[in-house]
This record gives structure tokens, sequence and C-alpha cells, in this order.
């Protein structure tokens, strides 16, 4: 199983952290030593003094597949959910200033949530769902995938010309505008709609 993650797919997002727009999905991936356990606490690095958070809708996959065709990738996942991408900023942007890759920065032990599955026909059009993050009790991030430069269909099928996608499979797909530090005792929950998928206390 594996953690195919996307930047810059929300164009607010791109121009907070003054990114350049990609003219195709930018792709990473996390291990699966990078998720978090569920109902553990979620322990600040101490490598790192900015860890952000970046909240995501997720897609998991259900069977294997390779060069999908766009029209033929909504066959491939039945569940969504949403999680964080932490990130920790300060690492990231050493990394990129050095042409880097950014793993160290987004892999590292606990950097994945991955929150509840739901069956992705009790959403309804998954191209406007309304999804966020409160921390502390005030919503931090705020968006529509509509505001998604590529689909979840269409980062399926750019993903799949490059990696085989199998069974279990998770596909992070961006993250909007918003993201900021986390500190000690903050406490992030993450919405689809009125629905929480998560729910993590920060150390």
């Amino acid at each position: 199983m594996k953690l195919i993650c996307i930047g810059r797919n929300y164009v607010d997002h791109i121009e907070e952290l003054n990114n350049e727009r990609p003219a195709e999905p930018v792709v990473f991936i996390k291990p699966d030593s990078s998720i978090l356990p569920k109902e553990q606490d979620f322990y600040l690095p101490n490598f790192t003094s900015d860890v952000h958070h970046e909240v995501e809708v997720l897609v998991k996959i259900k069977k294997v597949g390779k060069h999908i065709d766009v029209d033929f990738a909504h066959t491939y996942y039945d569940e969504i959910g949403l999680g964080i991408d932490f990130t920790a900023r300060d690492i990231q942007q050493k990394l990129k200033d050095k042409g880097l890759p950014w793993e160290k920065a987004k892999g590292f032990d606990g950097a994945a949530v991955i929150g509840q599955w739901v069956e992705k026909s009790t959403l309804g059009n998954l191209s406007q769902l309304q999804f966020g993050l409160v921390k502390n009790g005030q919503w931090v991030q705020q968006a529509s995938t509509a505001l998604m430069l590529w689909s979840i269909d269409e980062l399926i099928a750019h993903v799949s010309t490059y990696f085989t996608l199998k069974k279990g499979d998770i596909i992070f797909t961006g993250t909007p505008a918003g993201v900021s530090r986390v500190q000690e005792g903050d406490v992030l929950e993450g919405f689809i709609g009125t629905e929480s998928f998560f729910k993590v206390n920060v150390q």
C-alpha cells in the first residue's frame, strides 16, 4: 500500500505559498510508516520547528490499474475519506531551495492522518464536496473540490500513467489555502460537509 500525494491542486494554496502554477499535477509519495495510528496523538518531531496542517480529500483505490482512461477512473474507487498531510515547512523549503526531493518534510512518522472512510455514493457530486479543517474550534481551511485544478478522476488517470495503482492505495488530492503552523495543545478536526471524519490532538 502506498500513499500518493498531489501538490498544488488548489490555486489559492499555490498563491499563499508563492509557488508556480504547474502544467500537470505535482506528485510525491509518503511511506506507509508515515500513517498516524488510529486514536493516537500527533507528536511534533524534534527536527523541525514549523509543521503545517494540510487537510485533503482522500480516495482509496479498490483494484489494480495502470494507464487508466479518465472516463473509467470512477470504477477504481468506492470510498472517500479526509486526512491531513502534515508538512515540515522549514525542512521542505530548504530542500526546495536546493532542488532536492521533499520526502524528509512529508514522509516522517505520523505525517499522514487518515480519517474514516465512507461510500462515495453517500456524498453526492464528488466535484462539489465541501470540506475543511477546524483548529481549536475555529475554521482555518474551508474549500470545495470544485476548486481543484484536476478532479479525482483526472488525478487517477494521471498517476496511473506512472505508477501501477493497487488495491488499498490512497491518493491525497491536494490542500486548499489556510495552511498554518500547528503547536502543542492544538486540536484539529476535519469535516466533509457537517460530518466529522477525524480529530487529532497535537503534542
